[in-house]
């Protein structure tokens, strides 16, 4: 018996030497990867202050900015203005950026003709707010929930598959205006919000923008998880979902803007189902005597979707600058 226990203590012991000889290995392969790495960022730096000492080509730098900023920004600008300008500067030629004689008449004429409207304008809200709210975040949710395998797990045609969703994205919206109207014409969901809410839902960009954020996360954060006795499913909604939150915010705002601009007149024939957009262009199409509520139309269209976008644009930026890091 004494004998036995010496050589089980002694296999024990062997196991721990190899155990710590392992680990103080991994421990001198760390070293060297981070003194590789100390040594990479430090002439990273060296090389962005040589190219940071010309006073000159920062001025040329901020001079072709400032010139781009200008041409981005003068639609909104010329925007603003036309929505405040009285019709007699509306149809001068040449036409004025700058509104000279700024009056809030357009919107005032806008408000009277939706009041005449024989479907209550809150109607269209509402709709609106329906389809837009459950397209974006359905489509952020099933994006998200599609994303997740492709991006951490292997199985049989996982290349093809994201090959599928990476060529869809090559197909405009016109392309397959006909096929998405007939699927939905088999489905019986014709007339219904549904109608435009699932096409939304099995657009490939947000699937393609979300996988390759979830593959920057590490693996080991997952491997832990499970190792804890996490499912599938936890491991995405607390681990992936909060460290891709950048992600997920900018892909909310991308179809927002996209949800916000349908007018669903392709497949929406009742009035009391059709959004804002719908009245709202039907009402600027009145002719030369609503160029003034036309633009006040394209105002408020416009509104809503750059204020959403001011909110979050500090997410877009941070989706921007991550975009580039590897584990």
């Amino acid at each position: 018996m004494s004998s036995l226990a010496e050589n089980m203590n002694k296999a024990i012991d062997k196991d721990l030497l190899k155990k710590q000889k392992a680990e103080a290995k991994r421990i001198k392969q760390e070293e060297k990867i981070k003194k590789k790495y100390a040594k990479g960022r430090k002439k990273w730096f060296h090389r962005e202050k040589q190219l940071n000492r010309s006073a000159a080509g920062n001025g040329i730098l901020f001079f072709f900015m400032i010139i781009c900023g200008i041409f981005m920004a003068l639609p909104l600008v010329i925007l603003v203005n036309n929505a405040l300008k009285p019709l007699d500067e509306i149809f001068q030629y040449p036409q004025s950026v700058f509104v000279k004689n700024p009056t809030f008449n357009n919107f005032k004429d806008l408000f009277v003709v939706m009041s005449d409207s024989w479907v209550p304008f809150s109607r269209y809200i509402f709709n609106t707010i329906i389809i837009t709210g459950f397209g974006t975040v359905g489509h952020v949710i099933i994006a998200s929930l599609a994303a997740y395998p492709l991006a951490k797990h292997k199985f049989p045609g996982k290349a093809i598959l994201f090959s599928i969703v990476v060529l869809s994205m090559m197909f405009s919206y016109n392309v397959t205006q006909i096929p998405n109207y007939m699927i939905i014409s088999f489905l019986g969901i014709n007339n219904t919000y549904l109608a435009l809410i699932l096409p939304a839902w099995q657009y490939g960009m947000g699937l393609y923008l979300m996988k390759q954020f979830m593959e920057q996360i590490p693996d080991s954060l997952r491997e832990s998880a499970n190792l804890d006795g996490a499912t599938e499913f936890t491991v995405f909604w607390k681990i992936f979902m909060p460290n891709v939150k950048p992600a997920w915010l900018t892909l909310g705002i991308l179809q927002f803007q996209q949800m916000w601009g349908n007018t669903g007149s392709m497949f929406l024939r009742s009035e009391k189902l059709k959004p804002m957009q719908f009245a709202l262009q039907q009402i600027a199409g009145g002719g030369a005597a609503r160029a003034g509520v036309a633009c006040a139309v394209a105002f408020v269209i416009a509104l809503v979707p750059i204020t959403f976008f001011l909110i979050c644009q500090s997410q877009i930026i941070e989706t921007m600058t991550s975009s580039g890091m590897k584990e």
